[in-house]
């Protein structure tokens, strides 16, 4: 039964912990923009060289 004592005290440790993680990111903006990489993917770059992009 002492092992409960112990175990409950850090299963909300780290809760608390995993959510300030959280609501620090919400707060930096890690969050704002999340289809920007997504979409950065299908945009092609055209390059100075023509050899490179060439199929």
């Amino acid at each position: 039964m002492s092992i409960v004592a112990v175990l409950i005290p850090i299963a909300l440790l780290l809760g608390l912990l995993g959510l300030s993680a959280f609501f620090w990111a919400s707060s930096t903006g890690q969050f704002d923009d999340l289809d920007g990489a997504a979409m950065r993917i299908l945009i092609e770059e055209e390059t100075g060289s023509g050899d490179r992009n060439s199929v």
